[in-house]
């Protein structure tokens, strides 16, 4: 049965409607995605949440960091696990299929990410990324020792910080928003 057909439970502007700016951003992304993403094609419904949310993610996940783009998906993809957010699940599981050139650790991650092979590092930051996600209450000092112990430094702290936060908000409004992944991720690199 495939997914419901529908970009989210909003009226969306047509996209040729949009600023020019905007209109730019989009072609941006069909010449490089082949597509629109619908999180931006939802937020077009609010042009200055669109470029706020199109900068900070791209500062987020597209910028320089001492976090490597993978693990960046990786923990979007565990704090999506958590959440149980479908859209950022299908999307952001491409990504790391992609950047990992592995099919199989994007599902791993989606399922239960304790199953994957990882390094100490990367299990350290995505037992984190769960806990900050699924009980942020008890989130300490010994947390954070874990991070410092397997090789992060207090600005790699800062960024997974901020992705983990990033995505606990994104994945809320897409579950609000009933916001549909668009099918092109389904099929894509799956070996």
């Amino acid at each position: 049965m495939p997914q419901p057909d529908h970009v989210s439970i909003y009226d969306l502007p047509d996209p040729s409607d949009l600023d020019e700016d905007m209109v730019s951003y989009f072609q941006v992304c069909e010449e490089k995605l082949g597509m629109v993403p619908n999180v931006l094609r939802t937020f077009s419904r609010n042009q200055e949440k669109l470029r706020a949310f199109a900068a900070y993610y791209n500062t987020l996940m597209l910028a320089p960091s001492k976090l490597s783009k993978l693990e960046r998906e990786m923990v979007a993809v565990v704090v999506s696990s958590a959440n149980r957010c479908y859209y950022c699940l299908v999307a952001h599981g491409q990504a790391v299929r992609a950047l990992s050139e592995d099919p199989e650790l994007g599902e791993m991650l989606v399922m239960n990410y304790r199953v994957a092979k990882l390094d100490d590092r990367q299990r350290a930051m995505l037992d984190f990324a769960w806990k900050l996600t699924t009980t942020p209450w008890e989130v300490d000092e010994p947390d954070r020792a874990a991070l410092t112990k397997a090789g992060l430094s207090e600005d790699e702290i800062f960024d997974l910080s901020d992705v983990i936060g990033f995505f606990n908000m994104s994945n809320r409004f897409a579950i609000a928003s009933d916001m549909m992944p668009n099918r092109e991720y389904h099929g894509m690199d799956r070996g």
